[in-house]
């Protein structure tokens, strides 16, 4: 398996996920652009599932520039909405079609949801993130990562991005929204699964390219 060396796109315009992922690459050398520092369109995304919507985002960064592109694909699954929000976990916090995301009521969103079918703490849910690395030859490898626990209302915490002050992680006492990144996005030296989805999905990309 080639190794990732050089410039690498990161493939999303998300300033959150962006933030997030820099940091997870920030040890290993690489040189990190965004899609949106090289001018790159943000693809639709049509895909059924977290991982075709994965790779679409990396193909079309990977093509487009000419470079490595690694994306990622991410959401918030309830158990008791039949995993929605899921892949269109992003598009629940959108004012409107397209338009600018208020996560907040986003949150407010899904807490009436759950009330409308009458549904009771806890309220079981998981995180997933699938990160897929394209190669401008259309070479295309995805790596998953699930993070379960609960839901909590009201939201608790400010840190963090998306639905992260109201996900509160199995076996801890805090949501993801009340702690530092540090924390959140650290690697674990032993090899030990991350904390978080995305860590855990680049524990796995690690591995394999770097």
């Amino acid at each position: 398996m080639r190794k990732l060396e050089g410039r690498l796109v990161i493939a999303t315009h998300n300033a959150g996920k962006l933030w997030e992922m820099r940091d997870l690459l920030a040890p290993h050398g690489l040189d990190a652009v965004s899609a949106g520092d090289l001018g790159l369109a943000e693809p639709e995304e049509t895909g059924e599932t977290f991982h075709a919507n994965a790779e679409l985002k990396a193909l079309a960064a990977a093509q487009a520039a000419g470079l490595p592109a690694l994306a990622d694909d991410s959401g918030l699954c309830v158990e008791g909405l039949g995993g929605a929000p899921g892949i269109y976990s992003a598009r629940w916090a959108e004012v409107a079609p397209g338009g600018p995301r208020d996560f907040a009521a986003a949150m407010e969103k899904l807490e009436t949801a759950l009330t409308e079918i009458g549904a009771t703490p806890p309220f079981a849910a998981h995180f997933v993130s699938v990160m897929t690395l394209a190669w401008p030859d259309g070479t295309v490898e995805s790596f998953e990562g699930k993070v379960f626990g609960t839901l909590v209302f009201p939201p608790r915490g400010m840190l963090g991005f998306g639905y992260d002050p109201i996900f509160l992680p199995e076996g801890l006492t805090r949501t993801f929204g009340e702690m530092m990144a540090a924390e959140k996005q650290a690697i674990p030296a032993d090899g030990s699964p991350a904390l978080s989805h995305r860590a855990r999905a680049f524990q796995a990309f690690a591995r394999a390219y770097l």
